[in-house]
């Protein structure tokens, strides 16, 4: 069955962290791996997409204590986590969808998002990181740590997947439900220079598990 997005984390919260460390492959390399491409300059301004209990956060403030992050997540409850976790850190914790509110402009040194992005279409994703690109100071970037599809075929059965359980359980659009519908590489690639970032390219590959940095021109 379907979950809608907020309510199938909030109901996996307790023994979060613990589960996406032990379960997911090379997690334990690619969170730092990921929080260690972040800037190191002091206060430097981070959003974070997607952000969760802040796994990732972990490790960066770890070597960057003074950085500034604006978090952002569907899950109030995770949010509450992360808090709990970092009181005396500068964070901007935002409620709500990532497609929906305002980044600003040019207003961070660089973005992360970290095993969040892989429930969307590359077409829902164009717009996204356009907003995303306008946030990002002249030559700042933006890091994508997510798993793929290792093919178009495999990326179609998951959408034809997701769409088919949505039409057997009666769901409408207009809402948000988790089922992994993950990209291939190329098409997120695809997604980012559409939107206009200068260069996209690979870091980091721990099978299904990619690194990605999109660098915003000068």
């Amino acid at each position: 069955m379907l979950e809608e997005m907020s309510a199938f984390f909030e109901a996996r919260l307790e023994g979060y962290d613990a589960h996406m460390l032990a379960n997911i492959q090379d997690a334990r390399t690619f969170y730092p791996f990921t929080a260690n491409l972040l800037p190191r300059k002091e206060g430097c301004r981070v959003l974070d997409l997607g952000c969760g209990t802040g796994l990732e956060l972990e490790y960066y403030f770890a070597v960057n204590p003074t950085a500034e992050v604006c978090g952002i997540d569907l899950s109030e409850k995770m949010l509450d986590a992360l808090r709990r976790k970092f009181p005396d850190r500068a964070l901007e914790l935002r409620t709500g969808s990532y497609f929906s509110l305002p980044f600003g402009e040019e207003r961070f040194d660089a973005a992360v998002s970290v095993e969040s992005l892989h429930h969307f279409t590359k077409d829902e994703k164009i717009p996204l990181y356009t907003k995303l690109r306008k946030a990002l100071k002249p030559g700042g970037y933006f890091v994508l740590t997510d798993y793929f599809s290792l093919s178009d075929d495999e990326e179609a059965l998951h959408r034809q997947e997701y769409l088919r359980l949505k039409e057997e359980q009666g769901l409408g659009d207009g809402q948000f439900y988790h089922y992994d519908t993950p990209l291939t590489v190329e098409h997120e690639r695809e997604a980012l220079l559409e939107a206009g970032f200068a260069a996209v390219e690979v870091l980091g590959n721990w099978g299904a598990t990619v690194t990605l940095r999109a660098v915003r021109t000068p």
